[in-house]
């Protein structure tokens, strides 16, 4: 376990999490619709020189993937075309899902991974916000490799 800070200390856990993977992979980030799109956003700016092929399963359902890309003068986003998240070297599961509210059942997930891997299994990485994945018991049901957890703070002054 290695402890980071602030927004480049949790961009920089992702980049380092992936530094292995080849250049020009495919990479399948499942969230929940509008709360994890934009840290699928800025996590695919994290891995920009990657050149990653980038595709976002909203809610881990593979029939309306999506294509994450850059966009000029404003940075990566969510494009309407569709994404094939056949055969990913990555699986990027957002901890959105494990929220009741927003999310779905851990076996949509697994369900999901076991649909798009190929011969090859993917990496998973979760990465949550405040222990989510551990207080749902989504860390005893999903097989992660690694697990990214970062604490948000708010200061109003």
């Amino acid at each position: 376990m290695e402890k980071k800070s602030g927004i480049v200390g949790f961009t920089g856990s992702f980049r380092e999490s992936v530094k292995d993977i080849e250049n020009n992979s495919k990479v399948v980030f499942a969230g929940s619709i509008a709360v994890c799109t934009p840290f699928i956003e800025l996590l695919s700016y994290a891995v920009r020189d990657k050149n990653f092929d980038l595709i976002y399963a909203p809610k881990a359902d593979v029939n309306s993937a999506k294509q994450v890309k850059m966009q000029p003068n404003i940075g990566f986003g969510v494009v309407d075309e569709n994404g094939d998240p056949q055969n990913p070297e990555v699986v990027v599961v957002l901890g959105g899902l494990a929220m009741p509210k927003f999310g779905c059942a851990p076996e949509d997930v697994l369900n999901m991974i076991h649909e798009v891997s190929g011969e090859q299994k993917p990496r998973i990485i979760g990465v949550c916000f405040m222990n989510i994945f551990e207080r749902a018991g989504w860390d005893k049901k999903i097989p992660f490799d690694t697990v990214i957890d970062t604490t948000l703070e708010t200061v109003v002054k």
